[in-house]
C-alpha cells in the first residue's frame, strides 16, 4: 500500500469520524431541545396552576366578604324593623297608659275603681293584717274607702273584717309628670303586704298594663305585622 492509499483510507476514517460526531450533536441538540421543550412546558403549566388556584383564592374572598357584607346589611335592615316593631307596641303601651290616666280624671269613678283595687288586694292576699301603701296624694281617698272594702272583703271571704294600716312613710311614685318624663310613677293603684312582709301584692293599673302586653305581646305583634312578626 503506497502513500496514495493510505492517505485515502485516513480521509476516509476522518469523514468517517466526522459524521459519527456530527449525527451525535444533532442527536444531542434534537434531545435537549425536547427536553428544554417539556421543561418549558411543565413551568408553563405549573404557573399557570399557581395563577388559577390565586384566582381562586381571590374569588372565595371577594365571595366570603361579599356574604359577610350582605349578613351585615340584612342584621342592620332586620334591627331597624324590629327598632320600629318596638316604637310602636311601645307607644301603644304608652297610649293605654295615658288613657288609665283619665280615670283618675273622674273622682267618682276614680273612688270606686280605688275601692275595688283594695278589695281583689284583700282577696288574693287573705291576711288578718296588711300594710297598704298607696301614692300620697290618694290617701284621704284611700281612707274614704276603705272600710268599705273591708267590709266588702270579710262578706266574701266570710271572714272578720282585716287589720289594714296605711303606709304613711313610703309612699308609691307620684302621677306621671310632663317635666320628668323619665322618672318613676305611678297612674292609679295600691300596692298590699302581709304583716311580715313575706307576701306583697302589687295591684297598680300600671302593673297590671305591664303584664297583659306581655301576655299579649305575640297576639299584638301578630296583629300589627302579621305572621313574620309572630
Amino acid at each position: 500500500m503506497n502513500d496514495a492509499d493510505v492517505s485515502r483510507q485516513i480521509q476516509q476514517m476522518v469523514r468517517f469520524i466526522r459524521q459519527e460526531a456530527e449525527e451525535k450533536a444533532n442527536e444531542i441538540s434534537v434531545s435537549a431541545e425536547e427536553e428544554f421543550n417539556i421543561e418549558k412546558l411543565q413551568l408553563v403549566e405549573a404557573e399557570k396552576r399557581k395563577i388559577r388556584q390565586d384566582y381562586e383564592r381571590k374569588e372565595k374572598q371577594v365571595e366570603v366578604r361579599r356574604k359577610i357584607e350582605y349578613s351585615m346589611q340584612l342584621n342592620a335592615a332586620r334591627i331597624k324593623v324590629l327598632q320600629a316593631q318596638d316604637d310602636l307596641v311601645n307607644s301603644m303601651k304608652e297610649s293605654a297608659s295615658k288613657e288609665l290616666l283619665r280615670d283618675s280624671e273622674n273622682s267618682k269613678s276614680y273612688k270606686k275603681l280605688l275601692k275595688d283595687l283594695i278589695f281583689q288586694s284583700l282577696l288574693r292576699l287573705k291576711e288578718p293584717s296588711v300594710l297598704l301603701r298607696c301614692r300620697e296624694c290618694d290617701c284621704k281617698l284611700v281612707e274614704s274607702v276603705l272600710e268599705e272594702a273591708k267590709q266588702q272583703y270579710a262578706e266574701k271571704a266570710k271572714v272578720h273584717p282585716p287589720k289594714v294600716t296605711i303606709d304613711e312613710k313610703v309612699y308609691l311614685p307620684p302621677p306621671p309628670n310632663k317635666r320628668e318624663v323619665h322618672g318613676p310613677f305611678c297612674s292609679i293603684g295600691v300596692v298590699l303586704a302581709s304583716e311580715d312582709g313575706k307576701i306583697v301584692f302589687e295591684n297598680t293599673l300600671d302593673a297590671r298594663l305591664e303584664v297583659v302586653f306581655r301576655q299579649k305581646l305575640p297576639e299584638i305583634r301578630k296583629l300589627l305585622y302579621g305572621k313574620i312578626a309572630a
